[in-house]
């Protein structure tokens, strides 16, 4: 998706504007995304929701599967619109990107100047005559200040889970026109887990508010039936266009 990331600044970025999305072609490409778990009520009854594990970070990152092949996103259409009521914030958002700085904490809103959005003509000013910012970026400073918070509380939740044990592989065939796919190199909920934990345990996932996340992962596995329909050309979910989409 992302393809020449680097930091906004008034000298580089001056006469930079950005075109109104018109649609996803930009992530044809993408067989998933990220998704934090304020998404998973809406993701849920859509897209399979899965865990996978980045071992080098040590910690497991959700994702909501867009096809069942790499490169293939079922989502979006020939004419670039996605082909379904929700989309995850991680793709509303481009082409800007948060930044971890060298200090503690710290980030910084980034762009995607290969982005066909990016040009010198057409669109919305990143900058002012003054070189001030424009509302453009104030907008997208709140909007991905808001996805970093929303980011710490989906780590936790992981983290959570992660310690108590409380994932496991997903291994699951379906039979895609005339073949058998195997859905391996994933994680999810262990249900059997999550039944047998003890009194105290369920009350503390009930306090930290993880239960909902936890159960709209579980049912979301039914959606993996959707993409097989999908690829085998079956009914398509209703079409949006992306100026439609709310932050």
């Amino acid at each position: 998706m992302f393809q020449k990331v680097v930091p906004i600044n008034r000298e580089r970025h001056a006469g930079k504007k950005i075109k109104q999305a018109t649609g996803f072609g930009f992530a044809s490409g993408f067989h998933l995304a990220y998704v934090t778990i304020h998404e998973f009520a809406r993701a849920a009854a859509i897209y399979p929701i899965v865990f996978l594990e980045d071992k080098e970070a040590d910690e497991f990152r959700p994702v909501v599967l867009l096809g069942l092949e790499a490169g293939e996103n079922l989502f979006v259409g020939t004419d670039g619109k996605w082909k379904a009521s929700y989309v995850p914030a991680i793709i509303r958002r481009y082409p800007f990107a948060l930044s971890r700085t060298d200090e503690q904490d710290r980030f910084t809103i980034c762009i995607d100047e290969d982005s066909e959005l990016v040009n010198d003509a057409e669109g919305a000013a990143l900058f002012d005559d003054k070189g001030e910012p424009t509302e453009v970026i104030e907008n997208v400073k709140r909007y991905l200040a808001e996805l970093q918070q929303m980011d710490v509380i989906t780590r936790d939740f992981c983290k959570y889970m992660a310690e108590h044990n409380m994932f496991t592989p997903l291994n699951m065939r379906v039979r895609d026109t005339d073949r058998v796919k195997n859905i391996t190199g994933c994680y999810v909920v262990n249900e059997e887990r999550l039944n047998n934990l003890s009194d105290d345990r369920h009350l503390e996932l009930r306090t930290k508010r993880y239960l909902p996340a936890v159960y709209a992962q579980l049912i979301s596995l039914a959606q993996i039936e959707r993409l097989v329909t999908l690829r085998s050309g079956g009914e398509e979910a209703p079409t949006i266009t992306a100026d439609s989409q709310a932050a």
